[in-house]
């Protein structure tokens, strides 16, 4: 009986012993970081840790709380992450604050170089001002004539091509003495030129003959093809003034304008080839040519001046096929107004105040002079009153001007 009573009551202490450690959580039990990192901790029972083999009890902790043990925190690698990205960042802007050092460096070194040479050309334009003075009173005592003939025939170009535009403006109201004037006026002054120049024979360079000039020497021939120029202008300007003397009877305001454009673009054609035996014969240069290779050269140069001067009369030549178009087709600006519409437009015409004279309405319904609007659309596209396009382009030319380009190759 005592060996059944003894042996009972040491199974019952194992199987209590083992009834324990099963409802008793795990010694070493996960915790998830509460900062919801990537960390692992460990939970260590205090009444466990007294019964791990090796625990003395100096190790024992002194309190019954929970010992937490933490594994991997990922705090730390985040933020050592976030400290290596903040230093490179650091790096980045020392890196982008340095080259724009540099950059701004070379700039002001650039800027500043610029003028110190802007200061020393200035210094020595300064010392040789006095010297400039004296050689430019040199030239012009010794080009005096020169000078004078070449401001003298621009100052005509100017105010007789500022004249018959005024003419033209005028139409009806314009002063056929004047118009004579200008005419008489042009012709004396290419005479003028003409016999001052005699021993030089310029009047032969409007036919396309060699003048009596030294053609190596380049001064002559710029100075014969710039009064050539000058004089072929004041040719055409003058055939403008006839045109003006014509009655309006017999010539409409818009037929003008026509002819005016027309021969505007004959004479631009007529100055582009007229230099052309000056330049050609200083180009080839057979007096200077004693070897076969100086007149190669010269040949070649002279080709190629042909070759350019042949593209610009090519463009010329295009523009004066439309304008010989324009000048053969009628023109036409609106339709022919009915009384009633000139009623309601008030009897007066908006341009020129006065009473209609073969009043014309626009497809905007807006109702002027015929010579009026042709007038207007010489140098516009709208409607004078409501900007409305009338017309597509704008014809050059007609009211009368001369370009002042001059044509000096």
């Amino acid at each position: 009986m005592k060996l059944r009573a003894h042996y009972d009551r040491g199974t019952y202490s194992e199987s209590r012993r083992a009834f324990t450690l099963r409802d008793s959580p795990d010694p070493m039990q996960t915790d998830p970081s509460p900062q919801g990192g990537n960390g692992l901790s460990l939970t260590l029972q205090p009444e466990l840790l007294a019964r791990m083999p090796g625990a003395g009890s100096a190790s024992r902790p002194e309190t019954d709380e929970e010992v937490r043990v933490s594994i991997g925190s990922g705090r730390g690698t985040t933020s050592r992450r976030l400290r290596a990205a903040s230093q490179s960042h650091g790096h980045t802007h020392s890196h982008e604050h340095e080259s724009d050092s540099s950059e701004s460096d070379l700039e002001s070194g650039e800027s500043s170089s610029s003028l110190s040479e802007l200061r020393y050309l200035l210094r020595w334009l300064k010392k040789s001002l006095p010297f400039i003075v004296i050689l430019c009173a040199k030239l012009v005592i010794q080009h005096a004539l020169g000078l004078a003939v070449a401001v003298g025939l621009f100052t005509t170009f100017m105010y007789v091509n500022k004249s018959i535009q005024t003419q033209v403006f005028l139409h009806d109201r314009r002063t056929k003495l004047h118009c004579v004037w200008l005419l008489l006026f042009l012709t004396s002054s290419s005479l003028l030129v003409f016999y001052t120049f005699h021993t030089q024979s310029l009047y032969r360079c409007l036919i396309f003959v060699n003048a009596t000039i030294d053609s190596q020497n380049f001064w002559e021939v710029l100075w014969s093809v710039g009064v050539t120029n000058f004089i072929l202008k004041f040719f055409f300007m003058g055939l403008k003034c006839l045109i003006l003397l014509i009655p309006s009877p017999l010539m409409t305001y818009r037929r003008r304008g026509q002819w005016y454009m027309l021969i505007e673009e004959v004479g631009q054609l007529y100055q582009v080839i007229a230099p052309v035996p000056l330049w050609f014969r200083y180009l080839v240069s057979y007096d200077e040519m004693e070897t076969s290779v100086g007149l190669t050269l010269g040949i070649l140069l002279s080709l190629l001046y042909l070759i350019m001067k042949l593209l610009a009369l090519y463009g010329l030549s295009g523009s004066l096929q439309k304008q010989l178009r324009t000048f053969f087709s009628p023109e036409v600006n609106g339709a022919p107004a009915s009384p009633t519409q000139v009623r309601e437009a008030g009897d007066i015409c908006p341009i020129c105040q006065a009473d209609f004279k073969q009043p014309r309405a626009l497809v905007c319904q807006h109702i002027f002079c015929e010579e009026c609007i042709a007038q207007w659309l010489n140098q516009e596209r709208t409607c004078p009153l409501c900007r409305t396009v009338i017309t597509d382009k704008v014809h050059k030319w007609k009211d009368g001007a001369t370009s002042a380009y001059l044509q000096i190759y």
